[in-house]
């Protein structure tokens, strides 16, 4: 799959990717951040009996792979929900996870704990991902889950999966994933392929960026 149009933004004086892939990219310090991938939550559901496609661990760590193959970062840092819960640690999704980062062992990767990271327990640990609590800091970011102000450095969260709608003519409306940029704090849209989303609308002081037909853009 070819990789949509990234849009470079300044923040932190420093400039960033907004990628329509749903992560951002920090070319300076060589830093993929990704949020709320919430493996094995499909799985999760089956184990509550509720009858949900298969197949999404998989297409989120292809997607990871291919952002790495792409960019080539020296670190990988999650922005939490790594798994979505203790069911989700099924031999599928966890032998999935053991080939993806066999294929990647070089790379540096770190998870900040979120609340779903709370339930889920940490990953196995020979995948070899460092196990932070937010904020961990990183340049001049605070790498956190939740979104935040801090005193001296510019967040990256996620949690609340931002999206936003865009009212087309007539009463056509489209939903989107969308970043979110407030007074030092940057939250970024669910990475993962099977959740869901919190509507966000336009407020002032709020900039948000609409991901979508790949590439990204500015709203308002």
């Amino acid at each position: 799959m070819t990789l949509g149009k990234p849009l470079p933004v300044t923040y932190a004086d420093q400039t960033i990717w907004l990628l329509p892939e749903h992560a951002l990219w920090w070319p300076q310090g060589r830093v993929l951040f990704v949020a709320d991938l919430h493996l094995g939550k499909a799985a999760t559901y089956r184990a509550l009996g509720q009858p949900v496609p298969s197949g999404t661990t998989l297409e989120n760590l292809r997607r990871v792979s291919e952002l790495i193959a792409h960019y080539q970062p020296a670190q990988l840092v999650f922005l939490g929900d790594f798994l979505h819960a203790r069911q989700a640690r099924t031999a599928s999704v966890l032998g999935q996870l053991a080939l993806w980062r066999r294929s990647h062992s070089a790379l540096s990767c770190a998870l900040v704990r979120g609340n779903h990271d709370s339930r889920a327990g940490d990953p196995p640990a020979e995948l070899n991902i460092s196990v932070v609590n937010e904020p961990h800091l990183i340049g001049p970011f605070a790498a956190c889950h939740h979104p935040q102000q801090h005193t001296t450095h510019a967040v990256l969260a996620g949690h609340t999966h931002p999206a936003v709608r865009l009212q087309g003519p007539a009463r056509d409306r489209l939903r989107l994933p969308c970043f979110v940029f407030e007074a030092r704090s940057a939250t970024l849209p669910a990475f993962g392929e099977f959740t869901g989303g919190q509507t966000i609308l336009p407020s002032a002081g709020v900039q948000l960026y609409a991901a979508g037909g790949g590439t990204v853009w500015p709203l308002g």
